[in-house]
C-alpha cells in the first residue's frame, strides 16, 4: 500500500478525539463575531486547502494512473462515498460525460442511501457496511476496475463495505481521506489530506469537502487528458446538446482548425446531421 499524508498524524489523537472533529482554536468565539470577520476567517482557512492537497500530489498521481489504466483496458472507475463525500463523488462523475464524452459513462458514483441522499441527508445510511458491499457486488466489479473511496473521517462503514468487496473481486482500491485510519490502511493507494480543523468543529463539508473536490477534479481531468479526451487544452469529446454547448463546440473547432465561425458552423452542422 502507498500512503501520502500532509502531516502523518493518526486518525484518533491521544485524548480520543478524531482528527477531523478537532476544534479550531482560531475560531473560538466565532458566534460573537461580525459577518465580515466570519467571512474573512473562512476565506483565510480555505487558503490552507491547496497547500494540503499539494502535500499529497505523489499519491494523487498514483491514483490518477490507476484511473487511466482501468479505462485504457476497458475497465471502469467507481467512486464511493457518504454524505458530503458522496455528493462530491456524484458531482465529479456526473460532469464527465458532458465535458469529455461517452467515456465518462465508465466512471460511476456510489453514494450511501442512493441518489435520494443527494437532496436530503440520510446519515444512518453511512453506517451500513453491508449496503456498501451489496452496492459493490451489484456492479460486478472485477480486476480491471479501480474503486476510489472518499471519506473525511477515514473510516465510514459504507465506504469500507464498498472497498472490501472491491478488494475481494481483485479491483484496485484507493482512499481519499481526511485522516489516516481504517480505510487508508486497507487500500492500495491512500491519499490522506490534512486541511486542519474546520471553522465549525467537525463540519467536514467545509475544508475537507473542498479538498475532496479538488482531488477528484485533478484525478479525473488529468486522466481524461492522458486518455486523449482533449486536443491541447481544448475539450475533444464534449457533448453539444444546448445553445451554450453548441457555441462552445464552434469555438473549439475555430481554435483547433484555424477556421472562421461560419466554416466551423457549417462543419458542425454536417456532423450533427443538420
Amino acid at each position: 500500500m502507498t500512503t501520502a499524508s500532509g502531516k502523518g498524524k493518526e486518525d484518533v489523537l491521544d485524548d480520543g478525539t478524531q482528527r477531523t472533529e478537532l476544534a479550531n482554536p482560531r475560531t473560538a468565539g466565532i458566534d460573537q463575531w461580525s459577518v465580515a470577520k466570519v467571512l474573512a476567517t473562512m476565506n483565510d482557512e480555505d487558503y490552507r486547502v491547496p497547500a494540503a492537497v499539494g502535500a499529497v500530489l505523489p499519491a494523487i498521481g498514483q491514483a490518477t494512473q490507476a484511473f487511466v489504466d482501468s479505462l485504457s483496458i476497458g475497465g471502469r472507475v467507481f467512486y464511493a462515498g457518504s454524505g458530503s463525500s458522496g455528493r462530491q463523488a456524484v458531482l465529479d462523475a456526473a460532469e464527465l460525460v458532458p465535458t469529455f464524452g461517452e467515456i465518462g459513462k465508465r466512471v460511476i458514483a456510489l453514494i450511501s442511501g442512493g441518489v435520494a441522499t443527494m437532496l436530503e441527508a440520510n446519515e444512518s445510511a453511512e453506517d451500513d457496511q453491508e449496503a456498501g458491499q451489496r452496492d459493490a457486488h451489484a456492479q460486478n466489479m472485477h480486476p480491471a476496475d479501480t474503486v476510489i473511496g472518499i471519506a473525511a473521517s477515514g473510516r465510514t462503514p459504507y465506504v469500507a463495505g464498498v472497498l472490501s468487496a472491491a478488494r475481494a473481486r481483485g479491483a484496485k482500491t484507493v482512499a481519499i481521506v481526511g485522516a489516516p485510519g481504517t480505510l487508508s490502511r486497507s487500500v492500495d493507494i491512500a491519499i490522506c489530506v490534512d486541511v486542519g480543523p474546520e471553522v465549525v468543529a467537525g463540519s467536514t463539508r467545509l475544508k475537507n469537502a473542498s479538498a475532496q473536490k479538488m482531488i477528484l477534479n485533478m484525478i479525473s481531468t488529468t486522466a481524461m487528458i492522458k486518455l486523449g479526451r482533449t486536443y491541447s487544452h481544448l475539450m475533444a469529446g464534449a457533448s453539444s446538446h444546448n445553445s451554450k454547448l453548441n457555441l462552445r463546440a464552434r469555438r473549439i473547432l475555430e481554435t483547433a482548425a484555424g477556421v472562421s465561425a461560419e466554416q466551423a458552423e457549417l462543419a458542425l452542422g454536417h456532423c450533427f446531421g443538420q
